[in-house]
C-alpha cells in the first residue's frame, strides 16, 4: 500500500508543488545535491552500508528499487541477449570520427534505457564502459578493448562515446558510464599481482591523460579501479582515485572497483591487508564507492565495512560520503522522478532498431582500414565471378564483451548481396578423421544439434570427421562435420555443442601434437590447463568401456593417425582458380588469439592461414586479403606479395554489408590506425614495461622502422595539402581531393619540441579532423592548438610547463606521412636548474637503472626501491652552488646498506656515502646523512647510487 501510494504521488500531473512529492529527494526541481543529503538522512546506518555493494537492495520503505551497477557497453549492450553489436571498441576508435561514435555511443545508451521496464538479470544503468587504457603493447590480450596507443586519441573517442551514453545532458544521465580501468592496465599475465611502474611524466603525460578528458567534459560517472598495482600499491586502494580523479570534474563520481578485486588485497593474492575489512576500509578511504565482490552475494562486504566501523577503521562519515556519490548518480539517472524522469519512456522498441542497424552498418564501414592497394581495389560490381574463401568467410565472431548478435552478415553474404548472385567459396580449413593407430577405431561425435560425448568407434561416416581451424600458437578447434558445432570440455566430457569457442576457459582448444612415430596426440589446451587445476599437460584418450574420450596424463594418451579427408588448402585454391577475383578473409577468433586474462603469444598470422593466402595468390594473383582481427599483426612477407590488404576487427552483425561496400567501391576506405605496426616482436621491449619514454614505446618514441605507422591508412582517392597557416586558436591547412571519387581524409597534427631539458616525442598527436571531399572540392580543416597543449610534466617542479623555444607544427596523412609543416615559438619558461636543497621526492628522477617505484606507505606516496646492488638515479643539471656539505636522506628495508653520492656518472665521483643498519619494515623510514666533500659543487648531474633491498623516498643535498 505504501508503496501503490508514493509511485501515485511521483505520477501526479498538474502543476508541480512541494506536496506533489512525497519526499524532497523525489522532487525534480530541487538541485542534486539537496535531493541527495535528503535522502542519505533518511537512510539508517545498515541501508547505507547496504549500497555500498554491486547489487544495492531495494529499500521498500522509500519505494527505493534494486540498482546494480555494471552493465556491460563496450560495443553495445553485453550480456542481456540480442542488442545492435557494432565494432569491436579499436574499430570504433579506427573512425577517427568522434561524431559518429558519438551517436553509436547515443544508440547503446538507447539500448541499455530499452532494458529498463522489464529489468532482466544483469541489467542496470551504471554501463562499464568505454575501456580507455592506452594500447601501450599491441600484445595485450584486451587489445580490442581500448582505441589507441595514443592518449589524446584516446581521450577524445572516449570522450564522444561517453556523450552519447549520457545523453550530453549531465544533469539528467541517460545511462551513466564507467572509465575502465584505472591505472596502467596493459597486461594480463599475473595481472593481479603485477606492478606497472610509473615515474611521474608516464603517469601524468601518458596514462592519467587518458582517462581525463572524459571525467572533465562530464561524460563519464566515474572508474572503475583495476586489478594491477601501480608503483607497489593496489590500484584497489590507490588514493589518486580520490586526489586525482576527483579533481578532474565538480559534480560526483561514482568509482567501482573491478570483479572479486576486494578480496585480492588479502593473503594469498597481493597480500595487502590481512583481513576484507582492512582492505575495504582503505579502498573506500582511497576513493571506492562500490564493491564489485562475491558476485550477487553482498553479505561478506557489508560485513567487512560493519567491522572497520565498530573497530575505528572507517567513521560513519566516510561511508556517508561514499553513499552520497551512489546517490548523486542515482538521482541524476532519473531514478527518483516522475516516470524515471527525461528517458524513462524509452522502451524495447530501441533495441537492434533499424536506425541502430544502419548506423552499425556505417560504422563497420568507416572503421576498416585499407593498408595495400596496387590497383586491385576497388573491385567492380560488374565482374561477379569471384570466390570468397578462407576460415572468417562465412562467420562471424563474437568477443567477450559483445552482445549477442541479433543476426549475422558474413563476408560472403555481404558480397552475394552486393552482386546479386552466389559466389564460390572454401574455409580452407582441413576436414580431417582421427584414428586411434592401437585399436583402428576413430574418433567420433554426436549427429544431433545438441551432439553427444566424443567416443571411439568403428563409424567412418562424417560423425568420424572434424574441421579443424588453426589459431596460432599450436592451438586448433574442432568443429564436427556431423552437425557443425565446436567440441569442447564440459568439466566432464568432450561433447560437439558450441556454436563458436566461448566461455571465460575456453575449453575449446586444442593442439594436435606430432610424434616421432608419425601420429599424434590430441592434447586439451582449454586456458584453465594454464591455471591451478592441472599443473601436468593433459590429452585425451578413451577412459570408458564404451570408448567414451577423457582427460589422461601424457603416458596414457592415444595415438591417433590423422586422416585427411578433404585439403583445405586444395579446396580453396580449386575455388579460386579462374575467377576474376579471389577475396580470402583470414584472422583470429577473438576468445582464443588474446583476450581478458590472456595475453597474445604470438603476433603472427595463424601459419596455416598465412600458408592459405600464399597458396591461394599463387593460384589467382588478384587476391584480396582481408584480415579480420583486433590488434596490429607481423604480416612478414604476405604484406609485400598480395596486391591488395585490408583490415577490418570483428565488426559486428554489419560487417559483410561493409566489406563489400568497401571491395566494390559503394565505400571509400577511410579508417586509419590507431596503433603502431611492429615488424617483428623484437622491436617490442617486455610487456611489464610500463616506461614508454626510456623505452623508446608507442609512435611518440619509437625510433625503429615499422610495418605500418600510427595513423595510417589508404584510399581509393588522393589528396593534396595547402601551406599550414596560424589562426586564431590554432592551426588551417586547405585539403582538396585529387582523384575522381568522393573519400575522406582523416588529417592529423602533430608538433615536436626541438630542444627540451627533457627528452620529448618525436612526434605527439594534437589534433585530427576526419573530412569529406567531394573530387576535385577543397576544405579549409582548421585544427586547435593552444600555447598550453605544448605542456609536459617538469619533474624538478612537479608540475605541468611549457618550455620557451622551437616547436614544429606537422600536419599529414599519418605520423609518418608529413604534408605541410611549419614552427611554432613558445613564449614559454626555461626550467631552472634543480635545487637539490630542497627536499626532492627521489621519484622525481630524470634517469635510472635496476629501480622499481614502490609504495612509500600503504596509504599514500612513491619510493624508489633497489632491485640491486649498483641501481643508480640520476637527477641532471643540478645546481649545488659554492657546495653542498650535506646528505640527508629517508630510506627503509630491513636490511643494512648505503646511499652512494656520486657526480656526472654512476661510477663518478663520490662525494659521499650514507649508511643504513636497516629499519623494521619496508615501511619504517629513518633519517640518513652523510657529509659532502667540496667537490659537491656547482652545477652538476648527481647519482644516487643505492645498495640492494634499499628503498629511498626523499633527499637533499645542503
Amino acid at each position: 500500500m505504501a508503496l501503490a501510494l508514493i509511485a501515485g504521488l511521483a505520477t501526479t500531473t498538474g502543476p508541480a508543488t512541494a506536496s506533489s512529492y512525497p519526499y524532497p529527494f523525489r522532487d525534480p526541481r530541487l538541485p542534486v545535491t539537496e535531493r541527495v543529503d535528503d535522502l542519505l538522512g533518511r537512510l539508517t546506518p545498515d541501508e547505507k552500508v547496504s549500497l555500498l555493494h554491486q547489487y544495492e537492495p531495494a529499500i521498500p520503505r522509500l519505494g527505493i528499487q534494486a540498482f546494480r551497477t555494471g552493465t556491460e557497453a563496450l560495443h553495445g549492450v553485453a550480456w542481456l541477449g540480442k542488442t545492435t553489436v557494432f565494432p569491436q571498441a579499436i574499430g570504433l576508435a579506427s573512425t577517427w570520427d568522434p561524431a559518429l561514435i558519438e551517436q553509436v555511443g547515443s544508440a547503446v545508451g538507447d539500448e541499455a534505457r530499452g532494458f529498463q521496464q522489464e529489468r532482466p538479470d544483469g541489467w542496470g544503468l551504471n554501463l562499464w564502459a568505454p575501456v580507455v587504457n592506452l594500447l601501450r603493447d599491441p600484445r595485450w590480450g584486451r587489445n580490442e578493448e581500448g582505441y589507441s596507443e595514443d592518449p589524446y586519441l584516446t581521450g577524445s573517442i572516449s570522450t564522444a562515446y561517453g556523450d552519447g551514453l549520457t545523453g550530453g545532458d549531465p544533469d539528467h544521465l541517460k545511462t551513466a558510464p564507467t572509465l575502465k580501468h584505472y591505472l596502467a592496465n596493459n597486461n594480463e599475465v599475473h595481472r593481479a599481482t603485477t606492478s606497472s611502474d610509473l615515474r611521474p611524466r608516464v603517469q601524468h603525460e601518458y596514462d592519467e591523460a587518458a582517462f581525463e578528458p572524459a571525467i572533465a567534459a562530464d561524460a563519464a560517472t566515474g572508474v572503475m579501479s583495476s586489478y594491477n598495482l601501480v608503483n607497489g600499491r593496489p590500484d584497489t586502494v590507490n588514493p589518486d582515485l580520490n586526489d586525482v580523479v576527483r579533481s578532474w570534474s565538480s559534480r560526483d563520481l561514482l568509482n567501482v572497483t573491478d570483479a572479486f578485486a576486494p578480496g585480492n588485497l588479502l593473503p594469498g593474492t597481493q597480500n595487502y591487508y590481512p583481513t576484507l575489512a582492512e582492505g575495504d576500509a582503505a579502498a573506500l578511504k582511497a576513493g571506492i564507492d562500490s564493491f564489485t565482490d562475491n558476485s550477487a552475494d553482498s553479505a561478506p562486504t557489508t560485513a567487512a565495512v560493519k567491522s572497520a566501523l565498530s573497530t575505528g577503521l572507517l567513521k560513519e562519515s566516510d561511508v556517508d560520503t561514499a553513499v552520497s556519490h551512489i546517490l548523486a548518480i542515482r538521482v541524476r539517472l532519473g531514478e527518483f522522478d516522475p516516470n524515471g524522469g527525461k528517458y524513462g519512456s524509452i522502451g524495447t522498441s530501441v533495441i537492434n532498431s533499424p536506425a541502430h542497424q544502419k548506423l552499425a552498418r556505417e560504422a563497420a564501414t568507416e572503421a576498416a582500414v585499407l593498408l595495400k592497394n596496387d590497383n586491385l581495389l576497388p573491385l567492380k560490381s560488374s565482374s561477379k565471378n569471384v570466390a570468397v574463401v578462407g576460415p572468417l568467410a562465412d562467420t562471424l565472431y563474437t568477443d567477450w564483451y559483445s552482445g549477442t548478435l541479433p543476426y549475422a552478415v558474413t563476408p560472403k553474404q555481404g558480397i552475394e548481396t552486393k552482386l546479386g548472385t552466389s559466389v564460390a567459396s572454401s574455409e580452407g580449413a582441413d576436414r580431417i578423421a582421427l584414428k586411434d593407430t592401437a585399436t583402428g577405431k576413430y574418433v567420433t561425435a554426436g549427429t544431433s544439434d545438441t551432439g553427444a560425448a566424443l567416443k571411439e568407434s568403428t563409424d567412418t561416416g562424417t560423425a568420424s570427421q572434424f574441421d579443424v581451424f588453426d589459431w596460432g600458437s599450436g592451438i586448433v578447434t574442432l568443429r564436427s562435420a556431423a552437425n557443425g558445432k565446436y567440441v569442447g570440455y564440459n568439466w566432464s566430457n568432450f561433447v560437439n555443442d558450441q556454436v563458436q569457442p566461448n566461455g571465460w576457459f575456453v575449453q575449446q582448444q586444442f593442439k594436435l601434437e606430432k610424434q616421432d612415430d608419425g601420429s599424434y596426440l590430441l592434447r586439451y589446451a582449454g586456458y584453465e590447463t594454464g591455471e591451478s587445476w592441472w599443473s601436468n599437460p593433459v590429452y585425451l584418450g578413451p577412459t570408458g568401456d564404451d570408448g567414451t574420450l577423457g582427460l589422461v596424463a601424457k603416458e596414457q594418451a592415444a595415438h591417433y593417425a590423422k586422416d585427411v579427408v578433404r585439403s583445405g588448402v586444395d579446396e580453396a585454391v580449386a575455388a579460386v582458380k579462374g575467377k576474376d577475383t579471389a577475396v580470402v578473409v583470414v584472422g583470429s577468433m577473438p576468445s582464443i588469439n588474446g583476450r581478458e586474462d590472456h595475453d597474445r603469444t604470438d603476433m603472427g598470422l595463424a601459419p596455416s592461414q598465412e600458408a592459405l593466402v600464399k597458396a591461394v595468390h599463387a593460384a589467382n594473383p588478384k587476391t584480396v586479403v582481408v584480415v579480420e582481427n583486433s590488434y596490429p599483426t607481423t604480416l612478414g612477407a604476405l604484406q609485400k606479395d598480395v596486391p591488395a590488404l585490408l583490415w577490418t576487427t570483428h565488426a559486428g552483425q554489419e560487417t559483410g554489408n561493409a566489406l563489400a561496400d568497401l571491395l566494390y567501391g559503394d565505400a571509400n576506405p577511410a579508417g586509419r590506425l590507431t596503433q603502431t605496426w611492429y615488424q617483428s616482436e623484437s622491436d617490442l621491449p617486455s610487456i611489464l614495461d610500463y616506461d614508454i619514454i626510456k623505452s623508446d614505446r608507442t609512435y611518440q618514441y619509437f625510433k625503429g622502422q615499422p610495418l605500418y605507422p600510427f595513423g595510417y591508412g589508404l584510399s581509393y582517392t588522393s589528396f593534396r595539402y595547402g601551406a599550414l597557416k596560424r589562426v586564431d586558436g590554432g592551426y588551417e591547412v586547405a585539403v582538396t581531393n585529387t582523384g575522381k571519387r568522393a573519400g575522406d581524409e582523416v588529417v592529423q597534427l602533430y608538433t615536436h619540441q626541438r630542444v627540451s631539458r627533457d627528452k620529448q616525442p618525436l612526434k605527439q598527436l594534437k589534433a585530427y579532423a576526419r573530412v569529406s571531399l567531394k573530387p576535385g572540392e577543397t576544405k579549409t580543416v582548421k585544427l586547435r592548438l593552444r600555447t598550453k597543449d605544448l605542456a609536459h610534466w617538469d619533474v624538478t617542479r612537479s608540475k605541468w610547463v611549457v618550455e620557451k623555444g622551437t616547436y614544429d607544427v606537422l600536419v599529414g596523412a599519418s605520423s609518418s606521412d608529413i604534408r605541410s609543416r611549419t614552427t611554432l615559438t613558445a613564449q614559454g619558461e626555461t626550467i631552472p636548474a634543480r635545487d637539490l636543497a630542497k627536499v626532492t621526492r627521489a621519484e622525481n628522477f630524470d634517469d635510472y637503472a635496476d629501480v622499481r617505484l614502490v609504495d612509500e606507505s600503504k596509504a599514500r606516496g612513491t619510493a624508489v626501491g633497489s632491485s640491486g646492488d649498483g641501481a643508480w638515479l640520476r637527477f641532471s643539471d643540478a645546481a649545488l652552488g659554492s657546495g653542498a656539505s650535506r646528505f640527508t636522506a629517508q630510506v627503509a628495508g630491513t636490511s643494512a646498506g648505503t646511499v652512494e653520492v656520486r657526480l656526472g656518472s654512476p661510477t663518478g665521483t663520490l662525494v659521499g656515502t650514507a649508511h643504513t643498519d636497516g629499519t623494521s619494515s619496508a615501511y619504517d623510514y629513518k633519517t640518513v646523512t652523510a657529509g659532502l666533500s667540496s667537490a659537491a659543487k656547482g652545477h652538476q648531474d648527481v647519482y644516487l647510487v643505492l645498495s640492494g633491498g634499499l628503498r629511498l623516498s626523499t633527499f637533499s643535498l645542503r
